[in-house]
C-alpha cells in the first residue's frame, strides 16, 4: 500500500472511531424525539360596525381593527368598480358588526354611490 492510502485510511477509521458507533449496528438504540407545537389559538377580532359610513372611513375602522381582507361591493347590483371610496356610502356589511372572526376573514362591505336615489 502506498503512504498515501495508509494516511487516508487511518484518517478514516479515526473519524468512525470519533463518531462512534454508526446507527443501526447491533447493540446501540436510536431515540427519535417528536416535538409538539403548542401554538396558541389565533386571535379573533370583533367586526366593526361601519353602517351608514363613508366607505373610505369604513375602510379605515375595518383596518384600525386588525381586518384587511375587504371585497368591495356596489349594492346598486350594477357591478361598478368603487374608485374613488369617498363617493360610496355603507349600506351593508357581512359578516356582521359584534362577530368575532380570523384576521385573514373576507370582510365584504357593500356601498351605493351618495348621487344613487
Amino acid at each position: 500500500m502506498s503512504r498515501r492510502m495508509v494516511t487516508t485510511l487511518a484518517a478514516l477509521a479515526f473519524a468512525a472511531a470519533a463518531c462512534g458507533t454508526p446507527p443501526g449496528s447491533p447493540g446501540t438504540t436510536t431515540s427519535t424525539k417528536t416535538s409538539t407545537s403548542t401554538s396558541a389559538p389565533a386571535k379573533r377580532i370583533k367586526v366593526p360596525d361601519v353602517s351608514g359610513m363613508n366607505h373610505q372611513d369604513a375602510q379605515n375602522a375595518m383596518q384600525r381593527a386588525g381586518l384587511y381582507n375587504l371585497r368591495e361591493v356596489d349594492g346598486t347590483g350594477q357591478g361598478r368598480a368603487l374608485v374613488i371610496d369617498r363617493n360610496w356610502r355603507q349600506t351593508a356589511q357581512d359578516p356582521p358588526p359584534g362577530t368575532e372572526v380570523d384576521a385573514d376573514a373576507v370582510i365584504t362591505l357593500t356601498a351605493v354611490k351618495y348621487t344613487d336615489r
